[in-house]
């Protein structure tokens, strides 16, 4: 298992230099061209999102990225710092955590912002196995794509 660790400061001009290093790590673990640019929108809304919450809380740490090739996936995570009171979940169909047919929403007592909403919306979209978890520590969003492996030889 071959992992790649980002960290930047929370400045919208690093997202793009995320969005490259993404999609370059995804076509070395093998993920399939055709979704290489799903991989780089959907890391770019997470990026986008992280890098407000820190911008909009002022959080000095940096956005963390961490992408992982394994056997027969490749994985992002992209984490912020930005606590929140409560904790808020979104899993889709394939992931882990959902074991549910369709999309399963954690929803925010809040209330939400509607533009984190919206990007997370976007990213549910792009991604059929994502996961959002937020808390008083921040948040995280995982998000993971088959690999093509090429077949063995016996």
């Amino acid at each position: 298992m071959a992992t790649v660790e980002l960290l930047f400061s929370a400045l919208p001009e690093h997202v793009r230099t995320a969005r490259l290093v993404a999609a370059a790590v995804a076509r070395r673990a093998g993920v399939d061209e055709a979704v290489l640019d799903e991989v780089r929108l959907a890391v770019g809304e997470a990026c986008s999102r992280a890098v407000g919450l820190h911008v909009s809380q002022g959080i000095s740490s940096p956005v963390r990225v961490v992408l992982t090739e394994d056997e027969k996936k490749f994985s992002i995570e992209v984490a912020d710092d930005a606590p929140r009171a409560t904790t808020v979940a979104l899993a889709t169909a394939g992931s882990a955590a959902s074991g549910a047919a369709g999309p399963s929403r954690g929803v925010d007592e809040a209330g939400g912002d509607s533009e984190d909403d919206m990007g997370l919306a976007v990213i549910s979209g792009l991604v059929d196995d994502v996961e959002v978890t937020a808390g008083e520590s921040g948040g995280l969003i995982r998000m993971s794509w088959p690999t093509t492996t090429a077949p063995s030889v016996p």
